[in-house]
């Protein structure tokens, strides 16, 4: 009985012990390039690499809310879109029109980067996505409307469209065939760009919940969508025409924001603990986690530069909680307005992190 104890307990740890190495820092082909410490207050949420212009967009709250610009070969900076409070950023190219998940969202000329104008929408822009295939950005919202669609080249509201959920990230084919995390129902909303109807929602099956991130290799119709549960993370990779799952792998971190590079067949899931996790897809039905890469604590949203293959991060230092008040109840939640509240941000210690190989 003893040895078969003896047996046990030592498969127990064997099996902690694969679980862990999966999620450690691995060797693999990508470094840190570069960290830029460009400061500035206010929070931050996502990223937008603009690879045509050549220039990064990174929206900051706070006393001083602003859309920051940087040249996204230096990181220096590259100018200032003031005065507006937004999530996220993206632009058309084509019309030299930038936008912002802002209330109301802001719209300006990337060469001048003045303010054209602003728009009205309601609910609470968060996400943000252009889509090529007919000019248009979509505006993300987790309560109603989940979508308000907007003319890139005039900045007239087209429509909104209820996803039936709370949407993160999304992608397109750019030949009108759009998909959206869904969040709170687990699920990958498919959405035809040219009616404005989603045409399905692909559930997870249970593989994965919270789905944050999501990758999207449009030539072999492949949908990464990088969940948040179970911890640590998982990539759930389906098919985008139907919604079958083909395949997971763990990820190292609560993703918050994913991209696919088709030049490399790599897909990138970023993570607040200081890790991106990159999945190699070696054949439309096999794919691995190919390395786990240290980046910096917080950094938990990227965006791709297609141009140069680099992953661009965000990221910022922070100190110790503050502590709880005396009379906070002991079963309050951590973080905002519970017990200790929010750590704060360093002052000057936003940083860009770049990475490639």
């Amino acid at each position: 009985m003893r040895r078969l104890c003896l047996v046990i307990v030592v498969g127990i740890a064997i099996v902690a012990f694969l679980g862990l190495a999966q999620q450690a820092p691995s060797t693999g082909p990508y470094k840190v390039l570069q960290t830029a410490k460009v400061g500035g207050e206010g929070g931050f949420d996502y990223v937008y690499a603009d690879s045509d212009g050549r220039t990064l967009y990174i929206p900051r709250k706070g006393p001083e809310p602003r859309v920051t610009v940087f040249d996204l070969d230096t990181l220096k900076p590259a100018g200032v879109i003031e005065k507006t409070s937004a999530n996220g950023a993206a632009v058309d190219p084509k019309s030299g029109h930038g936008f912002a998940s802002s209330k109301p969202v802001a719209m300006w000329d990337t060469k001048t980067m003045q303010l054209v104008k602003t728009i009205d929408v309601t609910g609470g822009p968060d996400g943000i996505l252009f889509d090529s295939f007919n000019q248009r950005v979509w505006v993300f919202s987790h309560g109603a409307p989940n979508a308000t669609v907007i003319d890139s080249r005039d900045g007239s509201v087209i429509g909104t469209v209820d996803l039936g959920g709370a949407p993160e990230q999304a992608v397109t084919d750019g030949m009108g065939h759009m998909y959206v995390d869904i969040e709170d129902k687990d699920n990958i909303a498919a959405v035809d760009t040219k009616t404005m109807t989603v045409t399905a929602h692909y559930d997870l099956g249970g593989k994965g919940s919270t789905p944050a991130g999501l990758g999207f290799d449009v030539k072999n119709h492949i949908l990464f969508v990088a969940c948040r549960q179970p911890a640590p993370g998982v990539m759930v990779i389906m098919n985008s025409q139907d919604g079958k799952i083909i395949s997971t792998v763990p990820l190292a971190g609560g993703s918050d924001g994913a991209v696919f590079n088709p030049k490399t067949m790599e897909a990138f899931s970023s993570a607040a603990n200081a890790t991106l996790t990159v999945i190699k897809e070696n054949s439309p039905t096999s794919f691995e986690q190919e390395q786990v890469l240290t980046t910096m604590q917080g950094g938990k949203t990227l965006t791709l530069d297609s141009k140069t293959g680099h992953i661009l991060i965000i990221a910022a230092e922070y100190g110790p909680p503050p502590a709880p008040p005396a009379d906070a109840p002991k079963d309050a939640p951590k973080g905002r307005g519970g017990r200790g509240g929010r750590a704060p941000m360093l002052p000057d210690s936003f940083s860009i992190v770049m990475v490639g190989k």
